[in-house]
Order: C-alpha cells, then sequence, then structure tokens
C-alpha cells in the first residue's frame, strides 16, 4: 500500500515522480498519519499565505468571516480593515515570505498561529509555541506541495484517504482515456463549490508547463461567460463531476467522475492525479527547468532552495 511513498522517498533529480505519484504518495501517507488539531477563537482573522498556502487558508476558513490575503495584499489588508483580530499564517515551508509577514504580524501585537510542515520553520521565531502546528509530509520535488496542503485540509474535512486513493486507482485512472499529448491547452470545468481551489490548480500549471502547454480553470456557471469565443484544437476541456455538453469542440470532451459525498481533499487529489496524468504524456518541461529555477529562486530569497523537499 506504500509503493508510491517508496518512490518519493528515493527518488533523485534525474528520475523526479509526477504529480499523480505525489498524490498517491500523499493518500498513502494519511491512511495512517496523525493530525495536528488547533482551535481558531478569532471573530475576524486574518488567513494569509503565499501560493496555494494562501488558496489553502481560504479553503479552510470558506465558510466564516475572515480577511485573506497573500505576501502582496497583507499589509493593505491590515491599514486598511479594521477589526483583526488575530491571524493563522499558512506556509509549508515556514520560510520566504512567510518570515516578513510574522515579524510584521507579530511586530503589530497581532496573535499568530503558523501552521506549516517544517519543524524549523523560521517563522517561527515569531509566534509562540502553542500557537506553531506543524502537519506530517512526504519527500516531494519542490513546488508539488501536495502531501502538504492536502493534510491541512484533511485535517478540516476528515476524508477518508483509502477511500479517495481506491477511486483514483479504481475510477479515474480508466476515465482517462484521450491522449494527452496530442494537446497543448487544459481547460478545467469545476464545480461551483470549489471554486476556491481555482486558483491552486492554475497554479500547477505555471509551475508545470507554462509556457509551452496552457491550463485554465473555470467554474461552469463562469465558462458561460465568453470563455470559449477562440477555438483551439488543441485544447481539451475536462470537466469534473459534470457532463459537458457545451463547452468546447465536442471531440476535445473529457467527463471525470467524482466520489460520492466528495470534500475539498478528495477533489484537490482528483484534479491533481489528473494533472500529474497530464504531466507524465508530455516531455518532462518541469524536471528540465527545476534545477535551474531553484538556482534563481535561491538568489532571489537570499538562502538556498532545493529542487527536492526533504
Amino acid at each position: 500500500m506504500n509503493k508510491n511513498i517508496e518512490i518519493l522517498q528515493n527518488f533523485n533529480l534525474k528520475n523526479m515522480p509526477n504529480l499523480d505519484v505525489a498524490v498517491l504518495g500523499a493518500l498513502e501517507l494519511f491512511m495512517s498519519a496523525k493530525l495536528p488539531k488547533y482551535t481558531v477563537k478569532f471573530k475576524k482573522p486574518l488567513v494569509v499565505g503565499s501560493g496555494n498556502a494562501a488558496v489553502t487558508g481560504k479553503v479552510l476558513f470558506s465558510d466564516r468571516e475572515a480577511v485573506f490575503a497573500d505576501e502582496s495584499t497583507y499589509l493593505e489588508k491590515l491599514n486598511t480593515i479594521k477589526g483583526i483580530d488575530g491571524a493563522i499564517l499558512f506556509s509549508a515551508s515556514g520560510s520566504k515570505h512567510a518570515i516578513p509577514i510574522a515579524r510584521e504580524l507579530k511586530k503589530r501585537g497581532i496573535k499568530t498561529f503558523l501552521i506549516t510542515n517544517n519543524g524549523n520553520a523560521p517563522a517561527k521565531r515569531f509566534v509562540t509555541s502553542e500557537n506553531f502546528f506543524v502537519f506530517p509530509k512526504n519527500r516531494e520535488p519542490y513546488t508539488y506541495n501536495t502531501s502538504t496542503y492536502m493534510g491541512m485540509i484533511f485535517g478540516k474535512t476528515h476524508e477518508e484517504p483509502e477511500h479517495i486513493y481506491n477511486f483514483l486507482l479504481k475510477k479515474t485512472s480508466k476515465e482517462l482515456k484521450k491522449n494527452f499529448l496530442k494537446y497543448d491547452a487544459f481547460y478545467l470545468l469545476i464545480p461551483e463549490e470549489f471554486s476556491a481551489m481555482s486558483e491552486m490548480f492554475m497554479t500547477k500549471f505555471d509551475e508545470m508547463f507554462q509556457p509551452v502547454v496552457s491550463g485554465r480553470v473555470f467554474t461552469i456557471e463562469q465558462s458561460k461567460h465568453a470563455k470559449s469565443v477562440v477555438k483551439n484544437d488543441k485544447e481539451l476541456f475536462i470537466s469534473f463531476g459534470y457532463e459537458n455538453k457545451t463547452f468546447g469542440l465536442a471531440k476535445n470532451r473529457l467527463n471525470i467522475t467524482l466520489p460520492k459525498h466528495v470534500d475539498y481533499a478528495g477533489f484537490m487529489s482528483v484534479v491533481y492525479y489528473v494533472i500529474g496524468n497530464i504531466q507524465a504524456s508530455h516531455p518532462p518541461y518541469f524536471k528540465k527547468g527545476i534545477v535551474s529555477y531553484c538556482k534563481n529562486a535561491s538568489k532571489i530569497f537570499g538562502y538556498e532552495i532545493k529542487p527536492i523537499v526533504e
């Protein structure tokens, strides 16, 4: 049952796994891993993070009043919105932008929870130990952040990882009948209730494929507003939990079934699994570029960023 975890534990720069392996490995992890629990009593918290950490925050606090921000907007939100009585900072590494954000929150005397996957997170020096929560994760390629944020989401939804795992192998894998290599653009149609995750999936296309292979993500309702005026014979429309008979060229449609009563972690798993199969069908753009990217990112952030996150 842990064969994908074994792959993740032993890969190197020459045989990096694709995203679908990271998904299966994450589900294997959460079949047994214990997740930390935390209770937020703030009435109007700032929920902040960078990239998909910010999206994770939106997902986890979508059912309550909160002020959502990222590395570009948190100062503006703090300066202009009244009544913020605490903060929840999401960051898989607890580094990069998490450091100045946590520093600023401490400077302002705002009680802050740091939700991370790194027990040695540099940003933890700006929060108290009782407000520092470390979620389990797998060893993964840099930017994949699959087990990291999935674990945080499981902590809220309490879905059954084994059920999702079996669904991917027995159902989803059999629905992937298209030759993804034929397409250089992908349009993901997602249910309205998961609209908060659209940015998460677009970020994955940015990291894995752009600008060679493009990805767009919209809900069914959003798709009704002039999203497919220009036709591309090489754009595949992939719908999740919805039988698409409207959008895109008829021959360029793929419908993916969702598990019954699916929640955020299950939906993330299905979409990431599909993206991983797209990645496997195309040349290894990510694998060819990640080392040089990390070298450049290390210069930008002022410390070493490695292509493999242990």
